[in-house]
């Protein structure tokens, strides 16, 4: 019998968990196929550490080589629509490989492509977009860390969407970036923080606490349950009217999945699924989401986006009637916090935290006390998917 074709959207975490869960069951009955935009993958929970000079880019980025080398085929482009009825995806290949549009088809598809960072709700934003620079995106990451580094006086804001946004704590862990290093150059006090955040509290809840905390030994500002609805040249607007000016800007957009989602009828904002274990779309049995890019009602990290790609694989190999024992998989987990160093040394503290959402209400834990340790324990673990994924044995 011929082999199935399964494609993935997206080589991310979730795309390429699944592509590996897969071919390791049913190698013989799948022939797997990952479209992904760039010929390589750069990790995203260690971002703000870049800020700090803690973490290098040669760490952070993997090519897909190896998982090609193990059967995993590839098509680097720009997906432009999918066809469910026709079971096909519609792509732009990159400019290295050929500039001409292309037709993938599927048996089965994983849409997993991760977030798009809108900001065309804010008044202001297409004019004054080069204004911002964030941690969730490398050239953003190296505009933000050469302004931080230069600067002499001013004002940051920072700032939070309402969630669902991928990696709930990064806007904390990057105002505390950004003090750890104007305090290390010595120049912290001609600078004023403020933490803006359309929640009612920084996220997660969990370590909301500890964050306030950090912030008034910081000296941070935060201002909570308020959304930018504005931006200017050197200022924004809150939608209480509030002008707040700034020199540096590290706005995080709403988040959203890509707009071929919606026009394919899988979702307006995101990718609607049948349920947390069950990630196939209400409308084709042949298609399901996983990752970021899903409308699942947990966190947006790379936890719960490797969790949702084991739930994946495990209905795609009850539905190819491969006989191996599913993946023991469950939504459950331990994350870190970066909040800085108050001392202004390039060493990261950071807070553990977890949520097990196999109980209702969700199970919180957190240790208050910021660690060294447990930076280095995320660097581990984030080296460890990276390894496990990018270099598989």
């Amino acid at each position: 019998m011929a082999k199935k074709r399964l494609v993935i959207i997206g080589g991310g975490i979730a795309g390429m968990g699944v592509a590996h869960a897969v071919l390791d069951k049913a190698r013989d009955q799948v022939e797997v196929t990952v479209i992904t935009k760039d010929p390589f993958y750069m990790t995203g929970p260690s971002r703000p550490l870049l800020l700090t000079n803690e973490q290098s880019y040669e760490r952070m980025i993997r090519g897909y080589e190896e998982a090609a080398a193990k059967g995993i085929r590839f098509v680097f482009g720009t997906v432009t629509g999918i066809n469910p009825a026709e079971r096909i995806v519609e792509v732009v290949e990159s400019p290295t490989r050929s500039p001409a549009a292309r037709k993938v088809t599927y048996d089965y598809l994983v849409v997993a492509p991760g977030v798009v960072f809108d900001g065309s709700s804010i008044e202001g934003y297409w004019e004054n977009w080069y204004r911002n620079a964030t941690v969730y995106e490398p050239g953003r990451v190296d505009v933000l860390k050469q302004r931080i580094w230069t600067a002499t006086k001013g004002t940051v804001i920072v700032y939070a969407p309402r969630q669902p946004y991928r990696c709930a704590p990064a806007p904390a862990e990057t105002a505390m970036a950004i003090y750890t290093v104007l305090k290390h150059r010595g120049v912290e006090k001609n600078f004023r923080i403020i933490h803006v955040d359309a929640n009612d509290k920084p996220q997660p809840p969990v370590i909301a606490d500890v964050i306030k905390e950090r912030y008034e030994k910081a000296g941070i500002e935060l201002i909570t349950s308020r959304e930018i609805v504005e931006v200017g040249p050197d200022y924004v607007v809150l939608n209480d009217g509030e002008k707040l000016e700034y020199t540096i800007l590290a706005m995080l957009e709403p988040n959203r999945a890509p707009r071929f989602i919606e026009e394919a009828g899988l979702g307006e904002k995101w990718f609607e699924i049948r349920s947390p274990q069950d990630l196939r779309s209400p409308r084709y049995d042949d298609v399901l989401g996983a990752g970021d890019a899903a409308k699942l009602p947990f966190p947006k990290n790379q936890e719960i986006a490797y969790e949702s790609a084991l739930f994946a694989a495990n209905k795609l190999l009850e539905d190819l009637g491969v006989g191996a024992e599913p993946y023991s998989v469950q939504y459950t987990f331990v994350g870190w916090a970066y909040l800085g160093n108050l001392e202004g040394k390039l060493e990261t503290e950071s807070v553990q935290f977890g949520l097990n959402f196999t109980t209702k209400p969700p199970k919180p834990s957190k240790d208050p006390v910021p660690k060294r340790d447990y930076t280095l324990q995320k660097d581990r673990w984030e080296q460890s998917y990276l390894n496990r994924l990018y270099h598989p044995k």
